[in-house]
């Protein structure tokens, strides 16, 4: 028997190239009537990029950083449920941003919020520029011990690039 799909973790690197792959989710999420937990991870940067070594001012700027990440991804999702008519806000119950190497953080975000599911896309950079999706899908594919789906870029260019 096939187990069902009722939480799907959706781990991206805020790149347009990424929110191709977030229609896939909701797509999955509206026909299993599951819920969607979004994910972006990014590496450690050292309190010497900010300019500071104090631990309090190296927080201080890691929860900016933070809410900055979780307001774009929350705006991404009304503009996505505003133009396609998609639920997105209701099958979204969840935002985590975590600090880490990004491959681990899907992992263990998938194990500790119990999902049932892995999309992410391939081929994609975000945030500071750092590459995320390719070598990290490959890497989560490979040590996954639940269903991963890795959706590809597509061959031309989509109405989904003129949303972000």
């Amino acid at each position: 028997m096939i187990p069902q799909i009722k939480k799907i973790l959706y781990a991206t690197d805020l790149s347009k190239n990424s929110a191709y792959a977030f229609y896939y989710a909701v797509d999955i999420a509206k026909k299993h009537d599951a819920e969607i937990i979004i994910l972006h991870a990014i590496e450690p940067i050292p309190a010497r990029a900010f300019g500071t070594s104090t631990d309090k001012a190296e927080h201080s700027q890691h929860e900016v950083s933070m809410e900055v990440i979780r307001n774009r991804i929350r705006k991404f999702c009304e503009k996505v449920e505003e133009k396609n008519s998609l639920a997105c806000l209701t099958l979204v119950t969840k935002i985590l941003v975590q600090v880490g190497y990004p491959p681990e953080e899907i992992l263990k975000a998938a194990d500790e919020e119990g999902c049932d599911l892995i999309v992410l896309g391939s081929h994609g950079k975000g945030f500071l520029r750092q590459t995320f999706l390719g070598s990290v899908s490959g890497s989560v594919l490979a040590r996954a011990r639940k269903p991963v789906f890795i959706i590809p870029l597509p061959s031309e260019r989509t109405s989904i690039w003129d949303e972000m």
